[in-house]
């Protein structure tokens, strides 16, 4: 959550803000703000709203400057206005500072320093840590690292923070803790910084990702220099990006969720490249190999995730205790660090994150490394934090994600999954040989399905325009795809903002039942091989209480087809597969219906892509 850019070296630092910002307008668009050095002052610019209404602002302001810092905002402490948007100054606005994060013991801090004189004129938490460092520099007379290493000292919370000094325009200092941040570093040593890769990428492919509790100095023209809180010395360890620009355009597409969309036959290949071999018969996971024998001893695999990643833990618990054998929990991360959890040296955790940075998350990872559990990653982003704090992992290569409602990470997530839960029952031998090679062969084939079952979005936007003006939708699954019912229903939640709720099929006669009426779309998903006459019952409950049925089946399928309003034909596939083809419907429902309805499809209300707060 917030974004924030920042840039030292040559070139006029505004229009390498200004398209940092709009690339990271998914991490947050409550407002948006600019301070760049020139001669001598800081010429800060925020306002309330998207990056647009920034542009506007400043389009007649003097924004010329080569260093300068740039943030866009999801709300935590204070309102969504101008005041309360970053950057912040410090008291005697020779300092300014851009965050993202939380401060929790912000005010503490802040009442101690009323105490000694310092005004603020915001809510936040962020001005209250520039004023901190102030205060720390004007009390000692120390450098600014110095100041800021201090002051941090005194933070409980998460932070990456970005720091301007108006009296020595030559220098960033940055500093993270449990936030990602990345350094680009460009030709003769000038300095870009983020919260993502997004806004480096069009400058420089080389970069250094900030470890916790490390803070950066960055002076114009010199090597950057490190170190950590406890004020020891560090060697920056710098790596080749290997995102391509292309990857965070839009590409023709009207939003970047519909483009995701369509990306996810060469995102599912992407996610089993070189993992798969066909002819022999293996699959290989290189992230966690030193791992497996670890997993197939395991007493017990615990995932935690959040949000559509949970979602993708459902479909893994099917996955890994259908095939493996081996029993499996499925947590909400922001749940399981609070409850006391019950963690032995023979659990292995399975932690998943498309960005790698969620917080509840990392936090639940680290109860569980505690506690002596092994701990395996599943993420999107090389280099973020969840990709670090885990003991092994695998990416899921689907390429950047930018619109907030996940789409291509959930299907990459399920196929790693999927991959892994084949890997370990091979070798556990808790399958046969012939069912192994028989189930590779088929996920092997599903980017060519889902390519197929795309040239039905006609059909969705049709269906779409039928039910836009619904207020509540029901979606229902049974088995491998109840946790699709889940996702369905949340995408429909988070981009066209109506009421939706998913259930196991069987569970509507236990409640859910009653809101049924002929004003409520029902969505089944009605798949062959999963149990399809249970499931037909289910929709007859529905029609006799005149609902209307949006039904998810296989091509050719005749008996729902004859009791359905309106069908849906995805190719036949396994069981165990079937999520990776039946969500993707139900993301084109989604996505037409909040188009339909005027919905910000890449930005929706209240949301962010990456969850870096509690």
């Amino acid at each position: 959550m917030c974004g924030i850019v920042a840039y030292l070296g040559d070139k006029q630092a505004y229009p390498i803000l200004i398209k940092g910002l709009k690339r990271l307008e998914y991490r947050g668009y409550d407002s948006s703000g600019v301070a760049i050095i020139d001669n001598g002052e800081i010429n800060l610019f925020k306002k309330q709203g998207k990056v647009v209404e920034l542009e506007s602002l400043v389009a007649d302001k003097n924004i010329n400057g080569t260093i300068g810092i740039g943030h866009t905002r999801w709300a935590t402490h204070g309102l969504p206005n101008d005041i309360n948007a970053h950057p912040h100054y410090s008291g005697n606005e020779k300092l300014a500072i851009i965050h993202n994060g939380i401060i929790e013991n912000y005010a503490s801090l802040k009442q101690g320093l009323k105490l000694r004189g310092h005004e603020f004129k915001s809510e936040t938490d962020t001005e209250v840590l520039i004023h901190l460092i102030e205060d720390v520099q004007q009390k000692t007379n120390v450098p600014l690292a110095e100041a800021v290493r201090v002051a941090l000292g005194e933070v409980i919370g998460a932070y990456a923070i970005v720091i301007i000094d108006k009296n020595n325009p030559n220098t960033l200092i940055a500093a993270k803790k449990s936030s990602p941040l990345v350094i680009g570093i460009g030709e003769g040593n000038e300095f870009y910084v983020a919260s993502d890769a997004t806004p480096i990428v069009e400058y420089t492919r080389n970069v250094v990702y900030l470890e916790d509790e490390e803070i950066a100095v960055l002076t114009k023209g010199e090597d950057i220099q490190l170190k950590n809180i406890k004020n020891q010395e560090k060697t920056p360890y710098i790596q080749e990006l290997e995102m391509q620009l292309e990857a965070i355009e839009k590409g023709g597409y009207e939003h970047f969720m519909l483009k995701e969309i369509y990306e996810q036959p060469q995102s599912i290949r992407n996610s089993m490249r070189g993992r798969i071999d066909l002819d022999k018969g293996i699959v290989s996971l290189g992230g966690i190999r030193d791992y497996e024998q670890k997993m197939m001893n395991a007493s017990r695999i615990i995932i935690v995730a959040c949000g559509t990643s949970w979602h993708a833990g459902l479909v893994g618990e099917y996955l890994l205790e259908d095939l493996t054998r081996i029993p499996v929990e499925v947590e909400y991360a922001s749940e399981f660090r609070y409850r006391n959890p019950i963690i032995s040296e023979s659990d292995v955790v399975i932690a998943i994150s498309q960005s790698g940075e969620t917080a509840d998350t990392l936090a639940a990872i680290k109860l569980a490394k505690e506690k002596g559990a092994t701990i395996i990653g599943i993420c999107n982003v090389v280099g973020s934090s969840i990709s670090r704090e885990t003991h092994a992992g695998s990416y899921t290569h689907a390429g950047p994600e930018i619109g907030v409602a996940s789409t291509k990470a959930f299907t990459s997530q399920v196929t790693v999954l999927s991959l892994m839960a084949l890997s370990i029952a091979h070798k556990k031998g808790t399958i046969s040989e012939s069912k192994f090679r028989a189930l590779l062969h088929e996920l092997s084939s599903i980017p060519e399905k889902v390519e197929h079952l795309l040239s039905s979005d006609k059909q969705v936007k049709h269906i779409s325009a039928l039910f836009k003006d619904a207020r509540n939708f029901l979606y229902l699954g049974r088995g491998y795809n109840f946790p699709v019912a889940l996702e369905g229903a949340l995408k429909l939640k988070e981009i066209s903002y109506i009421h939706a709720e998913g259930y196991p099929a069987a569970e509507m006669k236990h409640g859910p039942i009653a809101l049924i009426d002929e004003e409520m779309p029902v969505v089944v998903i009605a798949t062959k091989k999963g149990n399809y006459d249970k499931v037909v019952s289910n929709i007859e409950e529905v029609k006799a209480r005149s609902g209307k049925i949006i039904a998810i089946v296989n091509e050719g399928d005749v008996d729902v087809k004859a009791i359905a309003d309106h069908v849906i034909e995805i190719p036949e596939v396994e069981d165990l597969f079937s999520p990776l083809l039946t969500s993707i419907p139900l993301q084109l429902l989604s996505y037409h219906i909040a188009v339909m309805r005027g919905c910000n499809v890449d930005q929706p209300r209240n949301l962010a892509k990456s969850v870096t707060v509690e």
